[in-house]
């Protein structure tokens, strides 16, 4: 899409990144598992000790895209970036829009030198399987997610 933006998510971003995690839990029929605030969302994206990056997608001043990710280290790789999220507002999917977001990411990627991006998919989400398939990415059978809550 020609008239999206790409750049880095701001303070200002974050009511609308914010609304875009809650479209996503709703789709993934989840809608009460969303536990933070757009509080939440200045103080670790952007406080003293700052744990995550986004990047927005923007028509007219309206962020209709976002990626959140992070740094990790890999003990086989090295530096590396986990993709917590790639969500596109349901009205601007399979515009390209989710394309430019994974650009932007894999450009920071180069530039930070990570070795790899690593993220996880729902095994029924298809549309997101064909998509990260088409980017050539790595659709992993033999690895397990764990999970370890505390809330």
């Amino acid at each position: 899409m020609k008239n999206a933006i790409i750049k880095k998510g701001t303070k200002q971003h974050m009511p609308q990144v914010l609304d875009l995690i809650k479209e996503l839990a709703d789709y993934e029929k989840a809608p009460n598992e969303v536990l933070i605030s757009e509080d939440t969302l200045l103080k670790e994206g952007f406080g003293p000790n700052k744990i995550f990056n986004t990047i927005v997608a923007e028509i007219d001043g309206k962020v209709i895209g976002m990626l959140l990710y992070y740094p990790v280290f890999s003990t086989w790789k090295g530096r590396s970036i986990y993709l917590e999220d790639l969500i596109v507002a349901k009205n601007h999917r399979r515009k390209g829009i989710g394309q430019l977001l994974i650009d932007a990411l894999i450009a920071e990627a180069k530039e930070s030198q990570a070795k790899k991006i690593r993220w996880q998919v729902l095994d029924w989400n298809t549309p997101a399987i064909k998509f990260y398939q088409r980017i050539n990415a790595t659709l992993e059978k033999s690895w397990i997610d764990c999970t370890l809550s505390f809330a």
